[in-house]
């Protein structure tokens, strides 16, 4: 174990293996920041913050292994990552065991909070994420917005992800006056889809929602267009997170893939460059983040990488505020009692009724394949802004519909300066098609009913 006099923030991240590619924002983020990461005040003295990584190899009996070495190798004080529905539960475990404070993110609190115990969770483990809930709500707003849905449908799965859906989505579509037609659970990777695509049409059902695999979402799309089935929407929560170009399946599924990009599936957006924040670490906006991740990648900008950048930004602002940075469990109680802007907005682990989850606020676009584009966007509940006067009112249960409609943020002066800034890409693009559609229903002069994030944000362009 290192002794020499430095904080640690050790990450587990996915550099090979299944799930590498989920894995790149985070790498991305951690090589960004580990030499600006100011140093963190421990009684008289001012130690340096040091980033560790290890390979999960999108195992979890890999990622154990990680932890371990990280927490008696590297000294860890706190460990961070993201991906995986089996690697970040074992990372989870690994660290209450070994009694080390761990921040992770991109699960639906649901699915988390099933991952752990009460005992685990409330001392070792935070994270922070969106409910099932919220998509509900998100998905919904879309369904009346785009006009012309009559009944919708689940699609969802025999495993964990689709028992959840089912207890916690369900249940606010028909609050919101659409309940779901189930056509039955379907096995991953197996499913023929002919069976449910009849009982869809039987049932005139002419809106889906899933959390299905690219490659199964495309076999039940081809089906579906094969049997005549007219999908006025079709949203996803789960495989949309990046655009279609980097979520295309195995060649024989390419096709099928091909028709399910041109149905411009609508999805769940958590963060974009235009989100009005800032990191709490270095002061970098959501735009100058996806810049600067194209401009070192050459890659589009991608949604997990302001999770990425908001798990560094929260672990670093837990050493800071730790009564003793260097004793685990005191930067575990730090976790606790945070409350921090960070680039996808206000965090707050002292608000909500999910015991150590913060929550954070989701909007609905699509990806389309060519510029000009935009997508409009809705959202669901959010916390205000931290210049909000009360804790109150920063609680995740505001209600969006009286929060004030904001403009869309300005470009700031670096952005504007930087090749292929905000301000520039802004210029360059014009609503699509999509875009007027969803517009048509809002009457003029009126502002859409956005929550606080979707309203700053104004119209998410997904390029």
């Amino acid at each position: 174990m290192r002794t020499d006099p430095r904080l640690c923030i050790a990450a587990v991240v996915p550099l090979t293996g299944r799930l590498a590619r989920l894995g790149d924002p985070l790498s991305f983020v951690l090589r960004r920041l580990a030499p600006l990461l100011p140093p963190v005040r421990a009684g008289a003295h001012r130690l340096p913050v040091h980033i560790a990584v290890r390979d999960s190899r999108s195992d979890p009996d890999h990622a154990r292994q990680a932890v371990k070495e990280l927490v008696t190798d590297e000294g860890a004080h706190i460990v961070i990552t993201m991906a995986g529905t089996q690697v970040l539960p074992a990372v989870a475990d690994a660290c209450a065991d070994l009694r080390t404070p761990c921040l992770s993110t991109t699960f639906p609190r649901q699915a988390y909070e099933h991952c752990r115990t009460a005992a685990e969770r409330d001392r070792w483990t935070y994270h922070f994420a969106w409910g099932l809930e919220d998509i509900a709500a998100v998905f919904a707003d879309m369904w009346e917005r785009v006009g012309g849905v009559r009944r919708v449908a689940c699609l969802w799965n025999d495993e964990l992800q689709g028992d959840l859906l089912r207890r916690w989505f369900a249940p606010v579509a028909a609050e919101r006056g659409r309940p779901l037609v189930d056509p039955g659970a379907y096995r991953e990777g197996t499913a023929d889809f002919g069976a449910c695509v009849e009982h869809l049409r039987r049932h005139d059902v002419n809106a889906v929602t899933s959390a299905a695999t690219g490659a199964d979402l495309a076999r039940f799309h081809q089906r579906a267009r094969e049997a005549g089935l007219d999908l006025r929407l079709l949203t996803c929560s789960r495989w949309l997170t990046y655009p279609h170009a980097e979520s295309a399946p195995a060649p024989r599924d390419r096709a099928a893939f091909e028709g399910l990009v041109r149905a411009r599936v609508a999805t769940l957006v958590y963060w974009t460059p235009r989100h009005p924040h800032r990191s709490s670490v270095d002061g970098t906006t959501s735009a100058e983040l996806a810049d600067a991740y194209q401009q070192a990648t050459g890659r589009m900008w991608l949604q997990p990488l302001g999770l990425a950048h908001a798990l560094v930004d929260v672990a670093h602002h837990a050493l800071s505020r730790a009564d003793d940075p260097t004793d685990r469990a005191s930067v575990a109680a730090a976790l606790s009692r945070t409350r921090l802007e960070t680039v996808v907005g206000p965090l707050d682990w002292t608000a909500g009724d999910s015991p150590n989850v913060a929550r954070v606020p989701l909007a609905g676009g699509q990806w389309h394949p060519k510029p000009p584009t935009a997508t409009n966007c809705t959202s669901s509940p959010t916390p205000r802004p931290r210049t909000c006067p009360s804790p109150r009112t920063c609680s995740p249960r505001a209600d969006p519909r009286r929060a004030p409609a904001a403009q869309p943020p300005r470009a700031g002066a670096a952005a504007r300066r930087s090749r292929g800034g905000a301000a520039s890409r802004r210029r360059r693009l014009a609503p699509g098609p999509a875009a007027r559609l969803l517009r048509r229903r809002i009457p003029r002069g009126r502002p859409a009913p956005l929550g606080a994030t979707a309203a700053a944000i104004g119209m998410i362009y997904l390029i």
